[in-house]
């Protein structure tokens, strides 16, 4: 396995890593969990991934408990997640100052860790200021609730925007974004955040390379598989 800094900063991820969407709370158990992870870290991943809204909070429940009972040292691994969708109440979603807090804390309580490596804004708040989340991430970090933060599926701009705030107000900008990438989405990886990497060292660490499984042909009879993730009921809402 190789490793590489995540975006300018110091972290080191491996090129490979574990993501918990769709899989824990919807296929997998506890017991499963820890079978899957212990074999991703033999083969030299140290990077894993989830989101409040998983499996409603399942998945985070499920991956704190399984690496608690496996062992592992907390310093050993990076653990991801990312806050948006938190509930059905009017403060429960979004990336207000209000509901990063309150996500950011609840998702800690259910991984059962003190902190997360890196804390990923799930998708751009256009009800709130780029300056309230900017300076409530950063007040996240100041509180050891996670180390560095990021985007998933914002635009260049809205990025460019949000590093414009953190330069003039002198606080940590986003280091990563985590997009969609595979043959069928490119434009944003391949065109759209070009000027970002060279302005802001931006990393990325992108989902779904096989197009949620179309790419493999099992759907192109037309058939969903029953054990595939177009069965499962809740799948639209949980990318």
């Amino acid at each position: 396995m190789q490793y590489k800094n995540l975006g300018r900063s110091g972290l080191k991820v491996s090129q490979l890593s574990y993501g918990a969407w769709v899989s824990f709370g919807n296929q997998l158990d506890v017991k499963e969990a820890k079978s899957l992870l212990q074999c991703c870290k033999d083969n030299g991943v140290n990077f894993f991934d989830n989101a409040e809204v998983y499996a409603n909070g399942r998945a985070e429940e499920i991956m704190g408990q399984a690496i608690r009972e496996l062992g592992w040292k907390r310093s050993d691994i990076v653990v991801s997640t990312k806050i948006f969708w938190g509930g059905p109440g009017p403060n429960d979603k979004g990336l207000s100052r209000k509901h990063i807090v309150e996500g950011t804390k609840a998702s800690l309580k259910r991984l059962d860790m003190d902190y997360v490596d890196v804390l990923y804004c799930h998708r751009p708040d256009t009800q709130t200021p780029i300056e309230e989340t900017v300076r409530a991430m950063n007040y996240v970090i100041d509180k050891g609730w996670a180390f560095y933060w990021g985007t998933s599926e914002w635009s260049a701009q809205q990025i460019t925007e949000a590093w414009g705030v953190a330069e003039r107000l002198d606080l940590v900008g986003p280091i990563v974004e985590q997009p969609e990438y595979n043959l069928l989405t490119r434009h944003k990886v391949e065109s759209e955040y070009l000027p970002l990497y060279t302005n802001y060292g931006l990393g990325l660490t992108t989902w779904s390379p096989l197009a949620s499984g179309v790419l493999t042909g099992k759907y192109n009879k037309g058939n969903i598989p029953s054990d595939s993730r177009f069965a499962l009921e809740n799948f639209k809402l949980m990318d």
